[in-house]
């Protein structure tokens, strides 16, 4: 489940992208974010409710609220978009978090074993923490957007369809 969600991230990612280059505009961009980030947001109460599952749950959480608060910015045309970033801010910890976790991985007081360490999702949630800080210092004219589009379209192969490909291809990570 969580890998189909990663292609769909992807659509919005690139999306969003091209309107920061100059191209699209903001109400389409708005609402293919909002449908987005809908869909994540389901897919975080599947995957902690049905596949009990609330590690990845949590993330999906954190990423998909932030997609429909991009959403509503784009749709409603908000001229200062601090609110977007400080809510990027957030995520942006979140997602170091998780970043760590993956890192060293998570294990129990008895031993067993919580979350697998995984050096590629390490690196995914570190892109991920990368990018939602641009999104915050962008929010706030730090970053100019530009930038961040390109960001956003170096990153959409890198994590996300570099581990949803070869996960629901091949069962395997890069690394």
């Amino acid at each position: 489940m969580t890998l189909a969600i990663l292609v769909a991230i992807s659509l919005m990612w690139i999306s969003v992208a091209i309107l920061f280059l100059g191209k699209g505009e903001a109400k389409g961009t708005g609402a293919i974010t909002g449908f987005v980030g809908a869909v994540v947001v389901l897919g975080a109460f599947l995957q902690t409710a049905i596949f009990k599952d609330g590690f990845t749950g949590g993330l999906l959480f954190a990423h998909g609220l932030l997609y429909c608060t991009v959403s509503y910015a784009l749709l409603a045309g908000l001229e200062d978009l601090r609110s977007v970033g400080n809510t990027s801010l957030a995520v942006a910890i979140i997602s170091a978090i998780y970043m760590v976790i993956f890192f060293t991985g998570g294990t129990a007081a008895d031993g067993s074993v919580l979350v697998g360490k995984s050096n590629y999702f390490a690196f995914a949630c570190l892109g991920y923490t990368v990018l939602t800080v641009q999104v915050w210092l962008n929010a706030y004219g730090k970053v100019k957007a530009s930038t961040l589009a390109w960001s956003l379209i170096i990153w959409v192969p890198v994590g996300l369809w570099i581990p949803a490909f070869m996960l629901m291809a091949k069962g395997t990570l890069p690394f």
